[in-house]
């Protein structure tokens, strides 16, 4: 990174992934300042709790902040959203037509919910969860209702789905897809966790779409296309994600699915060359992860944050030449109807699925995610595992590798 001019790096995201970088900066002795620009008028917490303790009342708001281990000592405009950027004259343009000058930017906006076509969001009885104060909505929906409707199958309408129960309300989880979690497990594993669904008493409604909303004084009825109707009290949209890219549309930069980044995640310019001093990091950066091929791809995970966080501010110091590629093993987990899921590598890039350990039907398994390597033969490029922790952790250092070395049982 080049620059005398204000001495300023710019982090845009007060999310893990920004505040990983900012903490990074300063371990790696950045003495200039440190400007988080964040559109939540709250300093970083956590929002892996929204969707579960805070909505049990196990967790309370002031249980959710972050915290760093080193001193940070930046300069936070809090609610404050990025209105664009300028590559060129490096600078940010902020509300009231501020110009923000900086010598260095991590691109770390995040994602925001994504939008089911119809859906009336301007109710107060239909909801998405991404922040804070969206979880205190929906937490005040659910006290007042008895059944429940959850629009998705993805990780955030599972988790929902488990806290409505846990606080005893009647649950109807309505999905597109022929399984829960389709993408993230594929459709074996997907089954079981169906079931598991199913046994804890949420009704699924799975490989039918939604087409229509109704909505009277006592609450909303779902319309669905095979003609069923789910009427419920409050209703809970969680259809997956689009990144928060709205303040660069006018860069030039790749927004296709996120932000481009170069292996080393520096953003890339039109030309396809890494932009020195600008980088990206976490739930909006797509990036070529070599340990598994080239094809950019995002990672919407808490480690994922936490590690493209740290790794940006090395790289974004060290300037493109000098910064190596970054590479992880995913991981992510989650807690459902008491059973643990968690995951190595990417899962979804198998073709693949074989039973490395245990049985599905017992729901205490780890299955291995195979495509063919260059010579043919299956590489292990995820597992997954059920309640399995320790399992599971043999496997992780054979992400990458040929799945002849693991013994296992090719699943159905």
């Amino acid at each position: 990174m080049t620059s005398e001019a204000t001495n300023r790096i710019a982090v845009v995201g007060t999310g893990l992934a920004g505040l990983s970088a900012a903490e990074r900066l300063r371990e790696l002795g950045w003495r200039g300042e440190i400007t988080m620009i964040g559109e939540e008028p709250h300093r970083p917490y956590n929002r892996t709790p929204l969707s579960k303790q805070l909505l049990t009342g196990d967790r309370q708001p002031p249980d959710l902040a972050l915290t760093t281990y080193t001193e940070l000592d930046a300069a936070w405009r809090l609610g404050t959203r990025a209105l664009g950027l300028d590559t060129e004259r490096r600078e940010l343009l902020l509300p009231g037509g501020e110009r923000l000058p900086f010598d260095g930017l991590v691109i770390a906006s995040g994602v925001e919910p994504r939008h089911l076509p119809g859906a009336p969001l301007h109710s107060d009885r239909v909801w998405m969860l991404r922040t804070l104060a969206d979880a205190r909505a929906v937490d005040r929906a659910f006290a007042g209702a008895r059944h429940v409707a959850v629009i998705g199958g993805g990780f955030i309408g599972c988790e929902i789905a488990c806290t409505a129960r846990t606080r005893a309300l009647d649950v109807t989880l309505i999905d597109a897809s022929p399984t829960l979690l389709h993408r993230a497990l594929g459709p074996a594993l997907g089954a079981v966790v169906g079931d598991l669904h199913r046994d804890n008493g949420v009704r699924l409604h799975l490989g039918v779409g939604v087409r229509g909303w109704e909505e009277d004084k006592h609450g909303v009825t779902v319309l669905l296309d095979d003609g069923e109707q789910v009427r419920a009290d409050a209703a809970v949209v969680g259809v997956g994600t689009m990144p928060r890219t709205d303040w660069l549309w006018h860069t030039g930069l790749d927004l296709t699915d996120g932000v481009l980044c170069a292996p080393t995640t520096h953003v890339l310019d039109p030309d396809g060359h890494a932009l020195d001093g600008i980088v990206a990091a976490g739930d909006i950066a797509r990036w070529p992860n070599h340990r598994f091929d080239d094809i950019p791809r995002r990672v919407e995970h808490w480690i994922n944050a936490i590690e493209m966080g740290r790794h940006a501010a090395e790289a974004l110091l060290a300037g493109p030449e000098n910064s190596a590629p970054f590479t992880p093993v995913p991981r992510f987990w989650s807690h459902q109807h008491g059973v643990r899921i968690q995951s190595v590598g990417m899962p979804a890039l198998g073709t693949d699925l074989t039973i490395l350990d245990g049985d599905p039907a017992r729901r205490r398994t780890v299955a291995g995610y195979t495509r063919p390597g260059p010579d043919g033969t299956p590489l292990l490029v995820g597992a997954v595992a059920l309640d399995s922790p320790r399992t599971l952790l043999a496997h992780r250092h054979r992400i990458g590798h040929p799945l002849t070395a693991v013994p296992g049982r090719r699943a159905a």
